[in-house]
Parts: structure tokens; sequence; C-alpha cells
């Protein structure tokens, strides 16, 4: 049996029912709604013969050519289909909703899959990702100079049950030149905003969400525009955390990358640091000064985030005092803190 069913009331099943993208392995990579499997019916290659032929011999040809493709593949889409879904309830979708899921979800059926058929295909996800983004959220920002230990406050924020949005995580970045850690993978744009909107669906609009203070573009994806705009306006609880702490917490978290990692990443920004800062930093590096190459650098990167500070509504920036690297016992005296803030207690 085949049902058509709306993105949004998919997204309701909350994961009960498997979803098969019937996409090419490219088109999955570049974007792809979190949990799914990718079942292609076309290979890359195959795509964009049925798609010329299609456009330049007529659809009929192009539906023939697609069966003669595929005519050795279906048991192989069958077989694979039970493995991801063994109690053989399936949905299935390709771009718009169009042939390639259509036939996919002819040959479950006829097998006896119990098959969800998304309306409008991968292409009304996206519109429904776009919208998560324009939703309204009780925004809390955590912000602080770097080595300010925010991303570690957030995680004991979640343990303690708070609602939390961890945005470098998603990114894969850390939002610094050296932001990669010499071994996270960033996804791509849509990969990002599709796991960003994932994450967004399942909060509670009338509860704070805690959000690290970022730039626009956190290494090479940027967080979606209406989603930052509510950030640039939200709350921020900024945490002031002396020079020596910042510098011994950022050690350890950089001090024992490899040296030429951080050399590379250096050098990467020599016009903001200046020539002479950059040879003393890659100096330190060298010679594994690593507290001395944290110095010189923070100096660029608080200076970058006081202009950015600038910027903020008086009203709106609430500044907290952080003298210990007790990052659980930190977690708990914000959060006594934002009862004192009327506007998101």
């Amino acid at each position: 049996m085949i049902k058509n069913v709306a993105i949004s009331d998919f997204l309701d099943l909350g994961g009960t029912v498997t979803l098969a993208d019937v996409r090419t392995p490219a088109e999955f990579e570049h974007g792809h709604i979190p949990g799914a499997f990718n079942l292609p019916l076309f290979s890359n290659q195959e795509r964009v013969l049925v798609g010329t032929t299609y456009k330049h011999v007529g659809r009929e040809q192009a539906i023939l050519l697609g069966f003669d493709l595929t005519g050795s593949k279906w048991s192989g889409f069958i077989r694979e289909a039970i493995e991801k879904a063994p109690d053989k309830k399936i949905a299935v979708h390709c771009w718009r909703g169009g042939m390639r899921s259509g036939a996919m979800a002819w040959a479950l059926d006829l097998y006896g899959f119990e098959v969800y058929l998304i309306e409008g295909g991968y292409k009304s996800y996206r519109r429904w990702a776009h919208q998560q983004f324009e939703a309204n959220h009780r925004l809390c920002l955590l912000g602080g100079m770097t080595g300010s230990a925010k991303t570690k406050i957030l995680h004991e924020l979640r343990k303690l049950g708070e609602q939390v949005i961890d945005l470098e995580d998603l990114a894969q970045h850390n939002g610094s030149s050296y932001g990669t850690m010499n071994k996270m993978i960033q996804p791509t744009q849509e990969q990002f905003e599709n796991n960003l909107a994932e994450q967004l669906k399942d909060l509670d609009r009338a509860v704070p969400v805690w959000v690290e203070d970022e730039s626009l573009n956190i290494g090479k994806v940027s967080v979606p525009r209406p989603f930052w705009h509510q950030m640039a306006n939200a709350v921020q609880i900024n945490l002031e955390v002396g020079l020596e702490q910042r510098i011994e917490e950022l050690v350890k978290v950089y001090g024992s990358l490899d040296k030429d990692f951080l050399v590379t990443c250096t050098e990467r920004i020599h016009k903001r640091l200046g020539p002479v800062q950059t040879k003393q930093a890659v100096a330190a590096i060298r010679q594994n000064r690593m507290a001395d190459f944290i110095r010189l650098v923070l100096v660029y990167y608080d200076k970058t985030y006081l202009k950015s500070l600038s910027k903020k509504e008086d009203a709106k920036l609430f500044s907290f005092l952080i003298d210990t690297d007790q990052h659980a016992e930190n977690a708990l005296s914000i959060l006594d803190f934002r009862k004192t803030i009327p506007s998101i207690a």
C-alpha cells in the first residue's frame, strides 16, 4: 500500500519509519534529510543520460531508457530495503516526488512494503527546513573571548536539561583559523542547514535556547540568515575570563595538535596578525612554547571579538565573571544569573 504524505506529517512520525532517498549518490552527498539512507535509482552518470534524453528526445524515450538502466537492479533495491527496514515499512523520496520515487514506491509496494511517498520530495523538505530558521525562538547567547570555554559550558548546560544548539558541532568547526582541529570535515552548506533544522524542530519554543555567540560564517558554512538575525538580536551573557585562564584552556585544546597544521593556520591569518607577530607565533609553535603562541594570536582574536561586541545593544548585554575552570559549577552559576534577567528568565 502506498500512502502519500506531506513532509511535515512524515517528520511527526519521529523516525519510526525508515527513509530511503532514491536520488543519485552525488545529490545525496550534497544534502539529505538526516537519518535517510541512499537507495539510488540511477548512478550519477545514468541520471545525466536520462536527463539528456528527456530534454533532447522526449519523455517516453527517457522512461524507456530508465527501465533499461534499472532492469537488473530491482531485486537489489528490494534486498537493501529489507535490510534497512526489516519491518517492511519505508518512506521514499526523490527531488520533487516525481518518477524516480514513484517507480521505487511501486516496486516496494508490489513486494509487500507499506510505503510512504513523500509529497514534493526533497524540495519540499528544503522548504520546511527554511521555515524552521524563520520561526521565532527564545535565544540566549553565551559569549566570551576565545578560550572562555563557552562550548564546554554549553555541554554542561545540556546535561542540566537546558535546550542547547551547538552550532560549532553542527558545522564541524571551532570558528577560527584553527577550527577544523586538523581532523574535522565540514558538511556542505545544505547539509549543515538540514542538520540545524533537525535540531530546531524538536525545541520547545516557549523555553529559552542556549546558543554560542558566533559569526555569520563558521569555517566554510554560514548560519542561515533568519536564524542569525535572531542571534544578533538576542540577549547575550558575556563570560569575562582572565587572560591567563584562557591561555591555559587553549593550550589544553590546541597544544597537542600537529605543529605543521598550526603553522599553516597561523600563516593563513598573517595579514591580520602582522609580519612580526606571525614570525614570533610560528617560532613559538616550532619551539613548543604553546602558551607564548596562544598569547600572540589572542591579540588578534580578542581585538576582533571586542569589535563585534561593541555592536551589541547595551540593554541586551550582560557580563558574568568566571574565575574557575570548573565548567559544571560555572554552568549552574550561569543558570542562577539568567534568572535575574527578566527577558529570558
